[in-house]
């Protein structure tokens, strides 16, 4: 979902999972983003983590632009947290493995 502050896109989302009777788990963007290398993307597994023992459930990532940009574009060769918390993101979306049951 896309739009700007306000307009009620966690509301839509939180209310999805009523509707369907499942777990709904919400999180911030900026909190996956810290100062120390390997927080974030240990954050992401932690959450994808939890959704999978609960699955069928939502999990929204308010805010995803915090860490959701172009890849390489990092000052630090590409090895930054953020370019390290959005790799994690991407794998766990649609990694190696087959995530069954899991949208």
């Amino acid at each position: 979902m896309v739009g700007p502050p306000g307009t009620g896109k966690t509301l839509l989302a939180r209310a999805t999972a009523g509707e369907a009777r499942v777990p709904f788990f919400s999180i911030s963007g900026s909190d996956f983003v810290e100062m120390f290398v390997g927080v974030g993307a240990s954050r992401v597994r932690d959450m994808f983590d939890q959704a999978k023992k609960n699955s069928p459930c939502i999990v929204f990532i308010d805010e995803i632009d915090a860490v959701g940009r172009h890849r390489g574009a990092g000052l630090g060769g590409g090895h930054d947290e953020r370019e390290q918390t959005l790799n994690q993101l991407l794998v766990e979306m649609d990694g190696f493995e087959a995530n069954d049951g899991i949208i």
